[in-house]
């Protein structure tokens, strides 16, 4: 077992193309296809919503899973992706940035990996 008690990814990608993030389908179906890649079960479904104003304005995605969520940000003035994928079960890095790859194309992206567990009191 491992002493970790969750994984968490955090993905940032520039220039995406711009239809694929301004698509509110196009985000669902990436939802749909990052949990089943992933191997999570969803908590409902994709919560999908259009706000903000200038250069904040974009969909966020909000998709629970059994063992925690995934949340991204796509910001329509840059093309930018902002991704979150949060789980006490183990996943890969690279299907998380493969399913990426294929829905949005982005130039480039930076990625942190973290390995989370609350500190032990003594």
């Amino acid at each position: 077992m491992s002493n970790y008690w969750g994984y968490h990814l955090i993905l940032n990608c520039s220039k995406c193309v711009p239809a694929s993030i301004r698509l509110q389908s196009n985000i669902y179906r990436f939802s749909k296809s990052l949990v089943e890649k992933i191997d999570m079960v969803p908590f409902g479904e994709p919560q999908i919503v259009m706000f903000g104003t200038g250069n904040k304005k974009g969909y966020t995605l909000v998709q629970l899973i059994e063992t925690s969520n995934i949340t991204a940000h796509f910001v329509e003035e840059t093309d930018d992706l902002y991704l979150d994928v949060f789980s006490c079960k183990e996943f890969k890095e690279n299907d998380v940035i493969q399913m990426v790859d294929y829905y949005f194309k982005p130039t480039k992206y930076e990625t942190t990996f973290l390995r989370r567990r609350a500190p032990e009191l003594r």
